[in-house]
């Protein structure tokens, strides 16, 4: 059955110290957002792509993205002020198509993660198909509490994005989230908080770094001679 992959673009280009959006920086011969986007649309079963953007930037961003998109479709969707509601604002908009059953498995990823690849979002998408939930992770080294004391036994590990869930199940727990007044760190945050779904860990990659200062825009480029994570399960 079809997927769908929402991308938030509704960030800024505060700490990059750019005066535009992050997501609009050139990476190399293309904006930023446009890999994230060609990845989408490139991916087997998937049928939207989703960009939530900030209110105001809709023509930026179409005129950024056109040269990309060959005969690929996105849809826009105006974001919130923080990432709970731009996700929020997303599946609204794709909640016909999943309480129809024409959308069986949604991915949310940043837009400002570039280098995800096509192979770790078909591996989320997999992975939430079979098992409810999927987020990438990475092992996280040199990492101590604040008080210096040791950590819990067992190597902490950071979570990246995409993030792939059943689509039904996301939905309803947005609804929940919604009428509670809740607001996530991420999309993994609000399915622990009111939905029933396994969330599995897939191993993403430390090639799938967020642009958040200037030197990320230059280590992006380095790393684009090889963007395919290693998508292996992570336990």
């Amino acid at each position: 059955m079809p997927a769908a992959v929402v991308i938030l673009a509704a960030g800024s280009g505060t700490r990059v110290g750019a005066a535009v959006n992050k997501v609009l920086l050139p990476l190399l011969d293309r904006p930023v957002l446009a890999w994230s986007v060609r990845d989408a649309l490139a991916t087997p079963g998937v049928r939207r792509v989703l960009l939530v953007v900030r209110d105001g930037e809709q023509e930026a961003v179409a005129t950024a993205l056109e040269p990309f998109l060959g005969d690929g479709e996105v849809g826009l969707v105006v974001g919130g002020a923080a990432r709970h509601d731009s996700e929020w604002a997303a599946l609204q908009a794709l909640a016909p198509e999943i309480t129809s059953g024409a959308v069986d498995v949604v991915a949310i990823h940043d837009g400002a993660r570039p280098l995800a690849g096509q192979a770790l979002l078909q591996a989320v998408l997999e992975a939430a198909r079979e098992r409810g939930g999927a987020i990438p992770v990475v092992p996280l080294a040199g990492v101590v509490s604040r008080s210096g004391s040791p950590l819990p036994s067992g190597q902490p590990c950071g979570v990246q994005t995409p993030q792939a869930f059943a689509a039904p199940a996301l939905l309803a727990a947005y609804e929940q989230a919604e009428a509670a007044g809740f607001g996530g760190t991420d999309t993994a945050s609000c399915l622990e908080r009111f939905g029933s779904v396994t969330i599995h860990a897939v191993r993403g990659s430390a090639r799938n770094l967020k642009i958040t200062f200037p030197e990320d825009v230059a280590v992006a480029e380095a790393l684009t001679q090889d963007v395919t994570p290693d998508v292996t399960p992570a336990g």
